[in-house]
C-alpha cells in the first residue's frame, strides 16, 4: 500500500488531494464540478449527502476557459459560466487571452470583486479558432508576450494565486515548455501544469511524461503538475513516481467516470476504494444501474443550472457515450439516449437497459478527442522571431467563452 502523498500548495490553499480538474470546454460547467468533486469528498453511489465536507480539499476544480475580453464586456454566457455553486471553495477560473492589457484588466476584476479565489492561465489550448490568433499552446513561443501576460496577471491578482497550464511547445521543431517554465517562476507563477503533448499532437499519440520531469527539475521552485493519459487513479500514481511532479490533472480520463476523483482521492491518501464494488486497488467498479443514477443526476444538475430541464437534457447528449462505453447497449439504443429531451424521455431508456450488468472489461481506457499530427494553424509570420510581439492583431481577443 502506497504512502499518503504531500499535500498541494496553491498560494493560501492547501490541497489534500494534489489532483486538478483540467478545464474543458463544454464539460467542467458548475454540474459537472459538483459531480466531480462529490465523488472527491466521499460521496456513495447511492446520492446521499457527501461525507466529508471539507470541499476543495480534495482537488481543484476548474471551470472552462473563460476568456479575457468577453470577461471586461460582462458577456452574458461568459458571466453564467463564472458562477460557481456555493459549495466551491476555492473557486478556481481559468482564463484565456493574449493581450496583456486585457488579461490584467481580467484578473483585476476578479480580484476586486472577489469573483474567484485562484485563476489559471491557458497556454495549452491546441484548437485552430485559438492558436490562430495567437492564444493557447501558440503564445509561449513568444517569449516576450508570455512574459507580459503574466507579469500583468500576477500584478493584478493581489493576494489570489495565478497558476498556468502550458504544452510541450507548438510541434517537435517550436519546444518551449522549459523557457516558458522559467518565465513564469521568474514572474511570480504559483504552480505551473504541463501536458505532455506539442499543440501539433492535439491529443493523439503518447503523452510524453519524461517532460514532466524535465520541467520538474527545471523548476524546482513552484509546484509542477502533470498532465496526459491518466486514465485511472494507477496512472496518477505511476505519474508522480516516475516523474517527481507535485500532482496531476485529469482531464479526458473522467469524462463519463466522475467517480475516478474517488479512485484519486483514495489512491493518493495510501488507502484502496472501497465503494460501488471496487475490487481492482483503488478503481470503483460501478454497475450499470449505478452509473444510470449518476447520469441522470448529471442530467438534472444541468438543467438546474441553465433553469430548463429540456436544455439541460439536451447539454448532457454529449456525455452519454462516454458514460456507456463498455457496457451492452445496443447501437438503436444509444442513438435513442443521446437525443433525449426530458428527464423522464432520459429515465425510461435508462431503465429498458439491463442495469444489472457489472463494471466490463475495457471500460476504461482513453475517451474523447484522440487526433493527432494536426498542422498547427498560426497568425502569419509567427515562427519568425520567438520574442517579437508585432504578430499579435488588434483582434485577436477571443470575445466568447467556454471554447
Amino acid at each position: 500500500m502506497p504512502e499518503p502523498t504531500s499535500p498541494l500548495q496553491i498560494g493560501p490553499h492547501t490541497v489534500r488531494t494534489p489532483v486538478v480538474l483540467a478545464p474543458m470546454a463544454g464539460i467542467t460547467n458548475a454540474p459537472f464540478r459538483t459531480l466531480c468533486r462529490d465523488f472527491a469528498e466521499g460521496e456513495p453511489f447511492t446520492g446521499g449527502e457527501a461525507k466529508d465536507g471539507a470541499s476543495g480539499l480534495k482537488g481543484l476544480f476548474v471551470s472552462e476557459m473563460i476568456t479575457t475580453r468577453a470577461l471586461v464586456e460582462r458577456n452574458e454566457k461568459t458571466m453564467q459560466l463564472i458562477r460557481f455553486d456555493e459549495s466551491e471553495k476555492p473557486r478556481s477560473i481559468q482564463l484565456y487571452g493574449v493581450d496583456p492589457a486585457t488579461v490584467g484588466k481580467a484578473v483585476r476584476m476578479i480580484a476586486e470583486e472577489g469573483l474567484a479565489d485562484h485563476i489559471d492561465l491557458n497556454f495549452g489550448c491546441p484548437v485552430p479558432k485559438v492558436t490562430r490568433k495567437g492564444g493557447g499552446s501558440a503564445l509561449p513561443y513568444k517569449r516576450n508576450l508570455l512574459r507580459a501576460i503574466l507579469r500583468e496577471a500576477v500584478s493584478g491578482a493581489g493576494e489570489l494565486p495565478v497558476t498556468m497550464k502550458m504544452r510541450k511547445g507548438i510541434d517537435d521543431d517550436h519546444i518551449t515548455y522549459l523557457d516558458a517554465g522559467r518565465i513564469a517562476v521568474e514572474e511570480g507563477v504559483t504552480a505551473i501544469a504541463l501536458h505532455g503533448r506539442t499543440a501539433a499532437q492535439h491529443y493523439g499519440g503518447t503523452a510524453d511524461w519524461e517532460a514532466v520531469a524535465r520541467l520538474k527539475e527545471h523548476v524546482p521552485e513552484i509546484p509542477v503538475l502533470g498532465n496526459g493519459d491518466i486514465w485511472s487513479a494507477e496512472d496518477a500514481l505511476r505519474m508522480v513516481r516516475e516523474t517527481g511532479c507535485d500532482g496531476v490533472v485529469v482531464g479526458r480520463g473522467c469524462l463519463g467516470r466522475p467517480w475516478l476523483f474517488a479512485d484519486l482521492v483514495a489512491a493518493f491518501e495510501g488507502r484502496g476504494q472501497a465503494g460501488a464494488g471496487g475490487t481492482d486497488g483503488h478503481s470503483a467498479r460501478p454497475s450499470l444501474r449505478q452509473v444510470a443514477e449518476v447520469m441522470v443526476r448529471h442530467a438534472t444538475l444541468l438543467g438546474e443550472w441553465l433553469g430548463d430541464e429540456s436544455k439541460g437534457v439536451v447539454d448532457f447528449r454529449k456525455h452519454v457515450a462516454w458514460y456507456l462505453k463498455g457496457f451492452a447497449v445496443g447501437s438503436e439504443m444509444r442513438r435513442r439516449l443521446a437525443v433525449t429531451s426530458s428527464l423522464a424521455e432520459l429515465r425510461a431508456g435508462l431503465e429498458e437497459l439491463d442495469l444489472d450488468q457489472a463494471w466490463p472489461a475495457g471500460a476504461d481506457g482513453p475517451r474523447g478527442r484522440t487526433s493527432g499530427n494536426n498542422r498547427v494553424v498560426l497568425p502569419d509570420g509567427w515562427l519568425k522571431d520567438p520574442y517579437d510581439c508585432a504578430g499579435i492583431s488588434e483582434d485577436a481577443e477571443l470575445d466568447t467563452s467556454g471554447g
